[in-house]
């Protein structure tokens, strides 16, 4: 890539689309990976320059012929249901194809990639493949599931498809890199010391918060595969289940000031509700807090 900066994704696939927008997900995912809900791609022929990151599509309908010309190589093969195209980060190439195709889009974070890379292939760098209309049901499945949670409007929707994001990651090394990268973690380690204390306390400082796994994997620079792991060998408990130990012990403490109203004490520690903090700490306790405060 000779040092050059890399260009942006959305700008030249708008470009490529003769100015039609993808309806890109408001949504940032980890990473800054983004996704693009289903919609019909028009016949195009274009130069694309190296982008930023690695862009996916999955094919849900429609036909015609679709080729990249990179180098002195071609690619090409008929658009079908159930098959995926990946132009990989830092290739550019003249893509052409001919007919109208139904697609949805992942513009895949290049260090969301690294950080399964490095729980799976000791660190390697991986060089992806570039593919054409390419057969993968397990890829085109998980594209599929991502692209029916992006409406969902369910509140586990956003930590259901980061899952399903790993999942694109870890097919993407084992099917469609340059060389295979055989699972090899090496020996796993708890949270150090300094570490654990780094994440508790800012859980602590920000119980009120809607804390989520990503923040506080970033806290101490793992992945957060391996932190999660990391966190329950140190300590015992997942990173969730710590911390809802820790609102429910505030918020006993709370509950002893008669002054403070229930629905009060269920913000200051971090549920947006009081039926949803009555369910916590009723699981929790074995009583719902007003029962809890009746019986002080």
């Amino acid at each position: 890539m000779g040092g050059k900066a890399l260009a942006d994704t959305t700008a030249h696939i708008r470009r490529l689309q003769r100015g039609l927008s993808p309806p890109l997900v408001a949504e940032v995912f980890s990473d800054d990976t983004r996704l693009v809900g289903r919609w019909w791609n028009k016949p195009f022929e274009y130069e694309l320059p190296p982008l930023k990151d690695h862009v996916l599509s999955a094919k849900y309908s429609g036909q015609g012929m679709a080729s990249v010309k990179i180098g002195g190589q071609t690619i090409s093969a008929p658009a079908a249901m159930g098959t995926i195209t990946l132009a990989p980060r830092g290739h550019g190439g003249f893509w052409r194809a001919d007919g109208h195709v139904e697609v949805s889009n992942i513009f895949l974070g290049h260090k969301r990639l690294l950080a399964s890379a490095d729980q799976v292939g000791n660190g390697r760098e991986p060089e992806l493949l570039d593919r054409v209309n390419f057969s993968d049901p397990k890829l085109f499945t998980i594209m599929a599931l991502i692209n029916d949670e992006i409406n969902s409007g369910d509140a586990i929707s956003h930590l259901y498809i980061d899952q399903l994001l790993d999942l694109v990651c870890l097919q993407l090394l084992r099917a469609h890199s340059a060389s295979s990268m055989p699972i090899s973690p090496g020996p796993q380690r708890g949270l150090s010391g300094w570490q654990v204390k780094r994440v508790t306390g800012y859980m602590r400082e920000n119980m009120a918060e809607d804390i989520r796994i990503q923040e506080l994997a970033d806290l101490v620079n793992l992945s957060r595969f391996h932190f999660c792991t990391a966190f329950r060998m140190a300590t015992g408990q997942t990173p969730y289940g710590w911390l809802t130990r820790q609102r429910i012990a505030y918020a006993k403490t709370l509950l002893r000031d008669m002054k403070l109203r229930v629905n009060d004490i269920a913000l200051a520690v971090g549920y947006e509700t009081q039926s949803a903090f009555a369910a916590s700490f009723r699981k929790a306790v074995g009583i719902t807090p007003t029962e809890f405060r009746r019986r002080l």
